[in-house]
């Protein structure tokens, strides 16, 4: 076997709700071996006789829509590198949620640029996340589509290599497949002639269902029990993946709904995959619910300081989530927690983590630890009231953070307000102790966060989640839609669902 198979990818997920604008700043591009080193497989039997061929990859902290300019730049790229030799296949390793500013359905445009280069015949696949969306433009323009099965996303390498396998193998398969064709018709032309037909059998099944992610968190049931079915459905003869996106809720576009895609090597087997996974993630569309309790912000704290004495107590800001996109400057959950007595008189000891806000890390950046400040943060860009909050306190911390950049601590009362120099979000507990805190001995963390990830779930006596503003916000009522497929459940009562395959 000799293949040659392009690597290349933008991985984004980008609130259109949100007034942060995601430019090439905020990514971090890898190119060449660089890129390559990033795929702990490459070495392994399956890949032997594939020269694997990196053009470029972006990623960034989720965030609002990309600029033009940048998109275009590194489409263009990975078009170039395309057009610079022949590809059996390409893996496209991106979210599949991604805005740019102006336009619609960034992903579908990017395969149909890559579709226009290497025309119809290589095989393309690709890894998503489960909170992607795929529109048909995307469907029509992939042979093989999988995303993550897990949320938290615990499976993004393994999905990964599952999308490189699968691409390896149906290149395989084609191969060994037009050999017997030509030794047993002995017509060249006759197998040039299936080039296009031989490839996976693909269904797509559009759920109207748009949800948050965190009222489908693989922990709980539904979506526990509705993923658990795939491997059985992949197992079966004929099948070669399944797959159900979410869907990403903080984008305004007609293709952000739910998704089923099925590939095989049967029609029917392909097709009947598609369709089951599809009924059953309708049918336990009125079961999903938010995986901890909710409620607002002030309904959060009364939980963690009157009613509870589990420590540490943590209160996801959930509509300033900067792992969903949110602007992660929005100051009314901290403008709540300073209203709390007890902790601006430091019977309680609490962090809030935290605010972008890099000119006021600056103004406070060059002071020693222990230092009196009054500085102004948060608010700069979304600027929902309360805006701008007066911080005066003592510096207690600075570091440098790899996600965040300079980050610094103030200390007001008992509350430890983190500021950082970059949009990041404080899911590993060795953020906080780069900062001087051990989560373990606090009263109360409220962090910019939905569903909490692994290390701070494990540390977690008891958690709420509130339903703040933001440009994720929670509550899809709150949200502006105007371009959404409707109906759509749950905004729509009279949604239905069509199994009817494209």
């Amino acid at each position: 076997m000799s293949l040659r198979i392009a690597i290349c990818g933008i991985h984004i997920e980008s609130s259109t709700f949100s007034p942060h604008v995601s430019g090439t700043a905020d990514f971090e591009v890898t190119r060449g071996q660089a890129l390559l080193d990033r795929y702990d497989w490459l070495g392994e039997p399956w890949t032997a006789g594939v020269e694997w061929v990196p053009l470029v990859h972006a990623r960034a902290l989720p965030g609002g829509a990309v600029e033009p300019a940048a998109y275009d730049a590194w489409r263009a790229e990975i078009v170039q590198g395309l057009a610079g030799g022949l590809f059996d296949g390409v893996l496209l390793d991106f979210h599949g949620a991604m805005s740019v500013a102006g336009r619609q359905d960034a992903e579908g445009d990017l395969i149909t640029a890559i579709r226009a280069v290497i025309g119809p015949e290589p095989l393309v696949s690709a890894a998503m996340d489960l909170h992607g969306n795929v529109s048909p433009t995307l469907f029509d323009g992939c042979d093989l589509l999988t995303c993550y099965r897990t949320a938290p996303h615990v499976d993004v390498w393994e999905t990964r290599e599952r999308a490189a396998r699968n691409l390896v193998e149906a290149l395989s398969r084609r191969d060994a497949g037009r050999s017997h064709a030509e030794e047993a018709e002995g017509s060249e032309g006759a197998a040039r002639s299936r080039a296009v037909a031989d490839r996976p059998y693909k269904a797509l099944v559009h759920v109207p269902i748009l949800l948050p992610g965190e009222m489908t968190s693989t922990r709980v049931e539904p979506a526990r029990g509705l993923y658990a079915r795939i491997p059985e459905i992949e197992s079966r003869p004929g099948v070669i993946d399944a797959a159900i996106w979410i869907g990403f809720a903080w984008a305004d576009e007609p293709r952000c709904t739910g998704a089923v895609v099925a590939t095989g090597t049967d029609a029917g087997a392909t097709e009947q995959a598609a369709r089951e996974l599809a009924r059953a993630f309708w049918d336990a569309r009125d079961d999903f619910a938010f995986v901890a309790p909710t409620g607002s912000m002030d309904e959060c704290l009364d939980a963690a300081l009157k009613e509870s004495s589990a420590r540490p107590y943590f209160v996801s800001d959930s509509g300033d989530n900067p792992g969903a996109g949110g602007a992660d400057d929005v100051t009314y959950a901290l403008e709540r927690m300073l209203a709390r007595p007890e902790i601006r008189d430091g019977s309680v000891r609490a962090v809030y983590a935290s605010l972008f806000d890099p000119e006021a890390v600056a103004r406070i950046g060059h002071l020693p630890i222990g230092s009196p400040v009054s500085v102004r943060a948060g608010g700069r860009l979304d600027t929902r009231p309360p805006g701008p909050l007066l911080l005066e306190g003592t510096l207690e911390a600075l570091a440098d953070d790899p996600d965040g950049g300079r980050v610094a601590s103030v200390r007001v009362g008992g509350l430890s307000v983190f500021l950082t120099s970059r949009r990041m979000q404080y899911r590993l507990l060795e953020s906080y102790r780069r900062l001087g805190v051990e989560v373990a001995g606090v009263d109360v963390v409220t962090v910019k966060i939905g569903y909490l990830e692994p290390e701070l779930f494990e540390a977690a006596a008891d958690w709420m989640l509130a339903l703040t503003p933001g440009g994720v916000d929670q509550d899809l009522q709150r949200l502006p839609y105007r371009n959404l497929r409707r109906p759509i459940f749950p905004l729509d009562p009279g949604a239905t669902l069509d199994l009817e395959l494209p």
